[in-house]
């Protein structure tokens, strides 16, 4: 296959990827302190910095399977890839956007129960159920993300070898296939909408009744403190799934919108949430601070 870049700005490519490259120093550079300080101070081996170590990684992974080989196309006009790494690049993208959505789910748990029920905290969500919480993920998203694979490799490609994208886009390469995409299309729609239905109403649920715990703290310190908290998590949850739809559905329909905007938009999703994660999520948390100054 060709990948093109961001169609009709290829005259650009050379400005546009400096914002590009930017992002994803600024992704290794976080997500590696953040896992470097969960790693080496013992006082941070708990759940919760279990999982935000495990979105560490999942950002890591993300950004070098899109960014190098985007960097590439930029840079060096190196816009070849193989038919068999383009698909493992989009087996790792929707992978790990599934794990990313199960790893949020059990952060929502995690703080359920530390808030809810604190007393019980360190008996439910130890480090192996954390890890079982973490591989279970992964194991859900390689799971569902197989099957797709193995529709869309069997599909026959000759109508083009021009992908209009960045990277290896889910839809941008189904449409190149000679044959009837419709099974694995309705495939890739029923487990988007499950896993994101799923994933999103335990996820709402655990945080109403957070903010139904938290309304009933005495204390207003108290009050504000859970409230920080959560909401550093609840914003890394709206940025994920209202990015991943809003890319998602600008792709489906382009709502009159010209192809650069469509592919700058996903472009975006993959490569600027990962170097926001270690910034509101992990460097935000006092501990995690601290831990990364006795790194430094």
């Amino acid at each position: 296959f060709l990948l093109t870049g961001i169609p009709g700005l290829e005259a650009l490519h050379m400005w546009i990827s400096i914002p590009f490259c930017f992002t994803y120093i600024m992704t290794l550079l976080g997500n590696s302190m953040v896992l470097l300080a969960v790693r080496l101070d013992k006082s941070l081996h708990e759940p919760v910095y279990y999982f935000i170590s495990m979105l560490a990684v999942i950002d890591l992974t993300f950004s070098t399977a899109v960014v190098p080989k985007m960097l590439g196309v930029f840079w060096l006009d190196s816009r070849e890839i193989g038919f068999e790494a383009c698909f493992i690049q989009m087996f790792f993208i929707h992978t790990f956007t599934a794990v990313e959505s199960g790893v949020l789910l059990a952060m929502s748990f995690d703080r359920y129960i530390a808030i809810c029920n604190p007393l019980r905290y360190n008996t439910i969500l130890t480090s192996s159920s954390t890890i079982q919480m973490g591989l279970l993920s992964l194991a859900r998203g390689a799971g569902v993300m197989t099957p797709l694979m193995c529709l869309l490799t069997n599909l026959p490609y000759c109508k083009n070898r021009v992908i209009p994208h960045s990277y290896c886009e889910h839809m941008a390469v189904v449409e190149l296939a000679c044959a009837d995409p419709s099974v694995s299309d309705l495939y890739s729609l029923i487990v988007a909408t499950l896993l994101v239905g799923t994933d999103s109403v335990f996820i709402t649920f655990s945080y109403g009744m957070i903010l139904k715990s938290v309304m009933r703290l005495p204390s207003q310190e108290a009050r504000l403190k859970a409230l920080r908290t959560c909401g550093s998590h609840v914003s890394i949850i709206l940025m994920f799934y209202v990015g991943g739809l809003l890319s998602m559905y600008l792709q489906m329909f382009s709502f009159g919108l010209a192809p650069r905007i469509q592919v700058l938009v996903a472009d975006l999703y993959l490569t600027v949430p990962p170097m926001l994660n270690p910034l509101i999520y992990g460097i935000k948390m006092k501990q995690i601070q601290e831990g990364i100054f006795k790194l430094l």
